[in-house]
């Protein structure tokens, strides 16, 4: 079994979960990381914790944000890592596809993490083949173990930047299997 922590970053409104940015760390040493072009910025500009907490992690272009980003702008368009969510669909596919048959999606917090990402090719049932239909729990697995919150690794910077807490989460997870391992 290969498993892929991933972590995704978006604006949810009670109604709507809309991607910003991605992170995926398999198993076997591969990352993903992207920035979703199409991302409701109207919206975002909005949302206080999410400029406060998100937009500062995503790519930057030259000078300092503080002064010299306009209302209008999150992020540089320009950067490689910012892309259409149909390119982003495609590459997660192939990035989930290449961890082989039996693969695992891990996330902390995931259920609305696995809306989102089921959302990138529609419906769920829309997932394409080799894409899981659910995601393992970091929080689930901690609770099923008897384990607080604050016992788990405590994550040191970067937080909710994607790729950053998918790499967190990936260092949690296998974590945790080791305490799985010790209490049997």
């Amino acid at each position: 079994m290969t498993a892929i922590d991933y972590d995704l970053e978006f604006l949810e409104d009670g109604r709507t979960i809309e991607l910003i940015s991605i992170g995926m760390v398999c198993d076997d040493g591969r990352q993903y990381y992207a920035v979703n072009r199409n991302m409701p910025v109207r919206k975002i500009r909005k949302h206080k914790w999410l400029m406060e907490n998100v937009v500062p992690h995503l790519p930057k272009g030259q000078g300092d944000m503080r002064n010299s980003m306009s209302k209008r702008w999150l992020f540089h368009y320009g950067d490689p890592r910012v892309k259409p969510l149909k390119v982003i669909a495609d590459e997660v596919m192939e990035f989930i596809r290449a961890a082989g048959p039996d693969v695992e999606l891990w996330a902390n917090y995931g259920a609305y993490d696995h809306v989102c990402l089921a959302q990138l090719w529609g419906r769920m049932i829309d997932l394409p083949e080799g894409v899981p239909m659910f995601t393992h729990d970091i929080q689930q697995e901690r609770s099923r173990l008897g384990l607080r919150w604050d016992e788990l690794p405590q994550q040191e910077s970067g937080e909710h930047n994607a790729l950053a807490d998918a790499r967190h989460n990936q260092t949690v997870r296998r974590w945790l299997a080791e305490q799985a391992v010790d209490r049997s």
